[in-house]
């Protein structure tokens, strides 16, 4: 028997039974969905976190009282008890980085309410910066002027806005040099940030960026760490450079002692990415034994079905070999049949996990990308589950005596 009529035939034989060929795929179908699913966000999610939220690039730092990413939870708790970054420890960095083209500070609360006339807008990014945070973080602007340094010095009531304030309290209006309020406070427009979208269904254009020194008379220091930024002249060398000189200047006006651990985080690019790379690689981890499990569930309902269908055929395994079919040609047929059964389940799986990925990106706008690799794994791995749990059946049906298999009646 050539391997076309096999296959040929083993589509008739599923076909013959398509409930019992359906459940039996069913796990696989599962199985493989699931990894096809998770390596689609795994492999988006991962796009957008470099392109989009550690964007820092390469010869920026980030000093902070803890990493943004922390997920040793004894390091977070031991962070969590140190004395808050302020704007004393950012003049002292920016004092001593000989290698940084710009050091820059910032404050954030995450739960402003900006009003302008009767229309008002919840639960704004507030942002407190320096001037030097623009060039550092790459700021563009769609209308007027950024922050300056006259600005931080006079606390100025000015801000720059993202294009939800714009958009959700004055349409239609030009708001440049109108006057919002924030939280309480008058502030008046100077700029408009670039439109920038949503990530995970959050909008990443409802804030409202003042002078750090405006946010600390408004709203103190009691609770907020400074965070501290740098970018060094160049990336390599002198990113390195001007991290160990920001270091050691913040571990001098820190009075950390020699020996001990730093009171204080520093991060780049490559580290952030690193960091949250190892999270995605253990969470997918993770998903990949439960979908094993699920895969291991079907092989085993497969190996079940195909002993069913061995008892079934008894017969026509008799009459083959009367005429003339060879154990290998028996063997052949059923574990074909295994493997087609388990393929399909594999191509549904694929179909139903790129499906999932692509709906829940279109309601909710989580990253995704479609990976070639991840869809022939899940195909190969399905083939693999069918020849692994077919065999036996396969050779119990190619070791049927052709005369008793005759006189067999179901």
């Amino acid at each position: 028997m050539n391997i076309v009529e096999a296959i040929r035939v083993a589509l008739q034989s599923l076909w013959a039974n398509k409930l019992r060929s359906v459940l039996s795929v069913l796990a696989i179908v599962i199985g493989v969905a699931a990894v096809i699913a998770v390596v689609t966000f795994v492999a988006g999610i991962d796009g957008y976190v470099a392109g989009k939220i550690f964007n820092l690039g390469a010869d920026v730092f980030i000093m902070s009282k803890m990493s943004p990413v922390e997920t040793n939870v004894e390091h977070f708790l031991e962070a969590e008890k140190r004395k808050n970054l302020d704007m004393e420890d950012y003049r002292a960095v920016l004092e001593a980085c000989r290698h940084c083209d710009y050091v820059g500070a910032a404050l954030r609360n995450g739960n402003g309410h900006v009003k302008y006339a009767e229309q008002s807008i919840s639960d704004s990014t507030v942002q407190g910066i320096t001037p030097s945070m623009a060039p550092i973080y790459d700021t563009d602007l769609s209308a007027g002027r950024m922050i300056n340094e006259t600005d931080l010095e006079n606390k100025s009531p000015v801000a720059v806005v993202g294009t939800d304030i714009v958009e959700h309290l004055m349409p239609g209006v030009d708001p440049m040099g109108r006057e919002i309020r924030l939280d309480g406070w008058t502030y008046q427009i100077v700029g408009v940030g670039k439109k920038k979208g949503k990530t995970l269904g959050q909008s990443l254009d409802n804030y409202v960026m003042i002078p750090i020194s405006a946010y600390l008379k408004q709203y103190g220091t009691r609770k907020d760490s400074v965070r501290i930024s740098g970018k060094a002249s160049s990336a390599g060398v002198a990113l390195n450079e001007a991290v160990d000189e920001a270091r050691v200047a913040l571990r001098a006006h820190r009075h950390d002692r020699a020996g001990e651990e730093d009171s204080f985080d520093i991060e780049t690019n490559a580290s952030l990415l690193g960091i949250w790379k190892d999270f995605s690689s253990t969470f997918f981890m993770a998903t990949i034994g439960v979908a094993a499990i699920a895969l291991v569930v079907g092989g085993i309902v497969i190996m079940n079905i195909m002993l069913v269908a061995v008892t079934e055929r008894t017969r026509e395994i008799g009459i083959r070999k009367a005429l003339g079919a060879s154990r290998d040609d028996v063997l052949v047929q059923f574990l074909i049949e295994s493997v087609v059964l388990a393929l399909v389940g594999g191509v549904l799986g694929v179909l139903f996990g790129v499906g999932i990925a692509e709906l829940v990106t279109a309601l909710i706008g989580m990253p995704s990308a479609i990976k070639i690799w991840a869809v022939a794994a899940g195909l190969v791995v399905a083939a693999s589950v069918g020849v692994f749990f077919g065999v036996y059946p396969a050779k119990r049906a190619a070791r049927l005596d052709p005369i008793v298999a005759l006189r067999f009646e179901l």
